[in-house]
């Protein structure tokens, strides 16, 4: 079993741009999906993601989390829209 913590921190580690865009995450272990739920939180912002075991044991080996990178960049595409409106309407 994978360690929620290393999980964590690989994550952070593939994608060292999370941290700095000030992205939180966190990761938790469903049993019943036998899956990760991994949870990415920036201002009012949230998304949900599944990291399937074969996904989370790849993300360990230091490969990319594929499925979670295009969650990532959901995330930062929703938070630049949202700014560029609030701009616009000054």
């Amino acid at each position: 079993m994978i360690d929620k913590k290393a999980l964590c921190e690989k994550i952070t580690e593939l994608y060292p741009d999370i941290g700095q865009c000030g992205i939180d995450i966190d990761v938790e272990y469903d049993e019943e999906k036998k899956a990760w739920i991994v949870d990415l939180k920036k201002e009012k912002f949230e998304l949900k993601t599944y990291l399937e075991d074969g996904d989370a044991d790849k993300c360990m080996l230091g490969q990319q989390c594929v499925g979670l990178g295009i969650e990532i960049a959901q995330l930062r595409a929703n938070i630049e829209r949202l700014k560029e409106d609030t701009v616009a309407r000054l």
